[in-house]
């Protein structure tokens, strides 16, 4: 959902000034407009409520993920990267939402919530270790549509990866996922497939 955009008529309602007040302010660069095909002037909700003195409290938050519960301790780890990067930026102590799962999983609890408070427009910044903690794929997509909500996304750890690397890491997290969802994380048959495939890759 993009910014909403008021009318001429609709602004001047709500800052209490005239047509023209609006078009001078435009000009002299004191409020910022944007222009309809048709050349019409469009006022963004952003500036009626910087002009109205009403501030947006957006906050900054981490997001840690690990596909099994055997990771707690890479969790923690992404957990301390987080914070003590957000420290040595000057962003202080931030909430750190966490999910235990696949990056494929497009349900993960916390992901959701992730979701819901970046379109709500309650997060100015979004901090990661890794690109692929916060999805396996689809990274641009998912940071073009934040940054359209006016959330951006910070990533500590940008590994080099070849294109073949990739490739094989994409290959063996699809069929692990497939592989759980088909025969359970534990089963005997799910680690024969998954290290079956490690093999043929490698």
């Amino acid at each position: 959902m993009s910014e909403r955009l008021y009318t001429i008529k609709e602004a001047k309602k709500l800052l209490g000034v005239t047509t023209w007040t609006i078009q001078q302010w435009d000009r002299q660069g004191k409020i910022r407009c944007v222009r309809t095909l048709g050349g019409r002037r469009r006022i963004p909700e952003s500036e009626i409520k910087r002009i109205l003195g009403l501030k947006e409290e957006r906050i900054i938050v981490g997001y840690a993920r690990v596909s099994s519960s055997t990771q707690r301790d890479d969790l923690e780890r992404q957990r301390q990267l987080i914070s003590s990067y957000a420290k040595e930026k000057g962003y202080g102590e931030i909430q750190i939402l966490t999910d235990i799962g696949s990056g494929l999983n497009e349900s993960r609890k916390n992901f959701l919530k992730l979701l819901d408070m970046v379109s709500e427009r309650k997060i100015s910044k979004l901090i990661i270790a890794y690109e692929d903690r916060l999805i396996r794929f689809g990274v641009e997509t998912i940071r073009r549509m934040f940054s359209a909500f006016g959330t951006e996304i910070e990533i500590i750890n940008h590994e080099e990866k070849t294109p073949q690397e990739e490739l094989v890491e994409d290959l063996i997290t699809i069929v692990s996922h497939f592989a759980g969802k088909l025969y359970g994380m534990r089963s005997h048959k799910y680690k024969e497939v998954v290290e079956g495939i490690k093999k043929i890759v490698s």
